[in-house]
């Protein structure tokens, strides 16, 4: 999911370019429109990575002496 959040700010990063060369409006909103799916998309895979309140992870044992 990262890496098409990459491709997706790549996309818009080039139709940023594109609207700022050419000066139309098409290609800025089609940056703003590619650059919310990233986000939506980033704000996604952050959320499904938490992990549940209840479900924590016990503190990590010591290591063993030699």
């Amino acid at each position: 999911m990262l890496v098409s959040t990459l491709v997706l700010a790549a996309v818009g990063f080039a139709l940023l370019v594109a609207a700022l060369t050419t000066g139309s409006v098409v290609w800025a909103w089609g940056c703003i429109v590619v650059c919310v799916l990233g986000a939506v998309l980033l704000l996604v895979s952050a959320l499904s990575m938490r992990s549940p309140e209840g479900d924590s992870m016990p503190p990590p044992g010591r290591h063993a002496k030699r």
